[in-house]
């Protein structure tokens, strides 16, 4: 029997739908309520370590058409909290499908709701910012007290401990057969899809744990190092970025950050980053790269970003964000350094700056052969 949900803004308002998936919990779900845009890639999306401790909504209408295809996943499993849909596939079709959405949340333990008005939803998030929420089956506003004691629970909710809740705690190579390079990806909540492009360029990768020291890192002699994706607030790991500002150290090492390693970089430069309204979220975000005077479409997923106007001399803006005109990109001046806020890795999304990696590599080419080998 479907059972009746309630979705509890921050602001104290009710939107109600009906559930699928897991069960949900007795004291319900708590989680930062955000909107993601995309048409497909929801699978990248549900198991995209970037939405650790998030109620995801999805605005596209009809979510689950081509089932669940795990060679399409990012990481192991998902780490969101919960899933909205307007409607879901219940008689997915595609070659690949391996199931449906209702059967893999079940077995992940993931509650997820239908039939909401994912519109509203989204538009309250656009105008009011990104609100927490709590999802249960109570009719908490027949019980003013119950009501205000979740409201306080939902207000007070804070992501906390994010990167080190989707990493890994040892280091992990990914070997390729006449590898050319060595390349390091420093992992913060790293999307597959970056291991997958850097080992279709000829990189032998080694997955590094979040609290690796800059000695450790050093002592690993890499041809280059990646900064990766991930969840949660930057500014809630100083640990990471004290170990971050003696790697940058050495000026000649190749360094490329996605997301919150671009985030982390700024961060260790002395930079700020605060938080956006409601963040950027799917694979249509539009943004600008100011070197070469062109536009391109992009794949997003972070609530926060680089304050540009706080970055220090010798750092460079080269992308923003053609919606609300963010920072998206920094280079950094007397160095092998550049960062993005966004994914070119596009899982999922468009491939307009897939070219980043071969950027990377060029730079990676030229520091290796600098070194003689």
């Amino acid at each position: 029997m479907t059972k009746t949900v309630y979705l509890l803004l921050a602001d104290g308002q009710y939107l109600e739908g009906k559930g699928f998936g897991a069960d949900l919990p007795r004291e319900g779900v708590i989680g930062e309520v955000v909107f993601t845009t995309g048409m497909t890639g929801y699978l990248e999306t549900i198991t995209d370590p970037s939405y650790y401790g998030q109620i995801v909504v999805q605005t596209f209408p009809l979510i689950g058409n081509y089932g669940v295809i795990p060679q399409d996943f990012e990481s192991d499993k998902p780490y969101l909290s919960a899933y909205i849909v307007r409607e879901w596939c219940q008689s997915p079709s595609n070659f690949r499908c391996q199931g449906d959405l209702d059967t893999f949340f079940k077995n992940q333990n993931i509650p997820a709701v239908y039939d909401i008005d994912t519109r509203k939803l989204t538009k309250d998030i656009r105008s009011q910012g990104v609100m927490n929420g709590l999802l249960t089956y109570d009719k908490l506003w027949e019980d003013k007290e119950a009501e205000k004691e979740a409201l306080e629970k939902i207000r007070a909710y804070h992501i906390t401990n994010a990167v080190f809740e989707t990493t890994r705690t040892m280091k992990t190579d990914y070997p390729v057969e006449n590898a050319s390079y060595h390349v390091g990806i420093w992992d913060f909540g790293e999307k597959s899809n970056i291991v997958r492009e850097l080992m279709q360029r000829g990189c032998h990768v080694t997955a590094i744990r979040p609290d690796a020291s800059a000695q450790e890192i050093k002592a690993m002699d890499l041809d280059g190092l990646m900064l990766s994706n991930g969840p949660g607030d930057p500014n809630d790991n100083p640990s990471i970025i004290a170990e971050l500002k003696k790697v940058i150290e050495d000026k000649d090492l190749p360094i490329f950050g996605i997301c919150l390693g671009h985030q982390l970089m700024a961060l260790a430069h002395g930079a700020k980053v605060t938080k956006l309204k409601y963040g950027h979220h799917g694979a249509n975000q539009p943004v600008k790269d100011l070197q070469q005077d062109k536009i391109f479409m992009s794949s997003q997923n972070h609530n926060y970003a680089v304050d540009a106007s706080t970055l220090p001399q010798g750092c460079h803006q080269t992308f923003i964000n053609l919606n609300d005109g963010s920072n998206e990109g920094v280079s950094y001046d007397g160095c092998r350094q550049a960062t993005v806020q966004f994914h070119p890795e596009a899982s999922a999304g468009p491939l307009d700056c897939e070219s980043l990696f071969d950027r990377f590599i060029d730079v990676v080419d030229r520091y290796k052969a600098e070194k003689g080998e």
